[in-house]
């Protein structure tokens, strides 16, 4: 799957991933490889991303959008710090 972490003010993350967790509005959901098609808010919270190695980075966000659609993720974050 392929991913970006876009902030209004620029690009944080584009890369190959396993699976992301983000922090839903009603909960944290994980994506993996073909995922269903989906479209859903953000609430504040910590973004979890396993790379093709299996190397997890975590950001932390105030919230945003997420969308899934063919094994591509946009995630568009209000603020992104990594941690």
């Amino acid at each position: 799957m392929k991913i970006e972490i876009i902030t209004p003010d620029s690009k944080v993350y584009s890369g190959d991933i396993q699976s992301v967790t983000v922090p839903g509005r009603k909960g944290s959901f994980q994506v993996l490889k073909d995922h269903a098609p989906i479209i859903s808010t953000l609430d504040a919270g910590t973004v979890t991303l396993a790379d093709e190695q299996g190397t997890v980075q975590h950001f932390e966000i105030t919230g945003g959008l997420i969308e899934v659609k063919k094994n591509r993720i946009i995630l568009l974050a209000d603020a992104v710090r990594q941690s």
